[in-house]
C-alpha cells in the first residue's frame, strides 16, 4: 500500500528565525482531506563527547520551554547558514559548549526527534580522542560542563532521571555500535 499524503494547500501562521509553522491540507491515501500542522526546523547536531577514561562530557543547562535545568550532550542547530555541514556544525558545537576538540568524529547517524508535525533531523556523532580546552559559549548560552561515568548516564536514563531524547538517542547508538565497550568497569 502506498502510504503518502499529497500536500493539496500550505499555510504559514509564522516564520521564526530558527523555525516556521504551517497548516497545511493533505490527501489521504483513501482519497479524504486532512489538516497537517508543520513545523519546519532548520536541523541540528549532538554529539556525544567520551574521554580516554571513560567519562561521558554532558552539559548542563537550563531549557526554556520547560523551565527547567537539565542534564544533555552538547549540542546545535544548523544555523550557519543554507547547506551548513553538520559534521563541522558539531565540531563547532562541542568546542563552544566543552572547549574540547575531537581526534575522531564519529558520525552516528540521523533521527527524527518529532516526526508527527516536526521536519528537524537531529544529526548524531560520537567525540573520540578528546583534547580539553576552554569552551567559547555563545552569549545567549549558559552552561556547565559535567563529567559522568558511562554506567552513571545509563542509570539516569533507565530511571527516567534524564529525558532529553538526543542523549538518550546518541548513548544507544553508541553502546549498539561498540562505541562504549571497554569502558564498563
Amino acid at each position: 500500500m502506498d502510504f503518502t499524503e499529497k500536500t493539496l494547500t500550505q499555510e504559514y501562521q509564522f516564520r521564526g528565525k530558527i523555525m516556521n509553522c504551517r497548516v497545511d491540507t493533505a490527501l489521504l491515501p483513501n482519497g479524504k482531506e486532512c489538516v497537517r500542522e508543520v513545523c519546519e526546523h532548520l536541523g541540528g547536531v549532538g554529539i556525544l563527547p567520551i574521554t580516554r577514561d571513560g567519562q561521558v562530557l554532558l552539559v548542563r543547562q537550563f531549557r526554556y520551554p520547560y523551565g527547567k535545568t537539565i542534564l544533555e550532550i552538547p549540542a546545535g542547530k544548523l544555523d550557519h547558514g543554507p547547506g551548513e555541514d553538520p559534521a563541522g556544525c558539531a565540531v563547532r558545537e562541542l568546542k563552544e559548549e566543552t572547549g574540547c576538540t575531537a581526534g575522531r568524529m564519529i558520525y552516528m547517524g540521523e533521527s527524527y526527534p518529532s516526526p508527527g508535525f516536526l521536519t528537524e533531523v537531529l544529526h548524531t556523532y560520537c567525540a573520540l580522542d578528546l583534547a580539553m580546552g576552554e569552551s567559547e559559549p555563545d552569549e545567549d548560552e549558559f552552561v556547565e560542563v559535567v563529567r559522568m561515568p558511562i554506567r552513571e548516564v545509563e542509570r539516569l536514563i533507565a530511571s527516567g532521571e534524564l529525558r532529553d531524547g538526543k542523549t538518550i538517542i546518541a548513548m544507544y547508538r553508541a553502546r549498539l555500535l561498540g562505541y562504549l565497550d571497554g569502558f564498563d568497569h
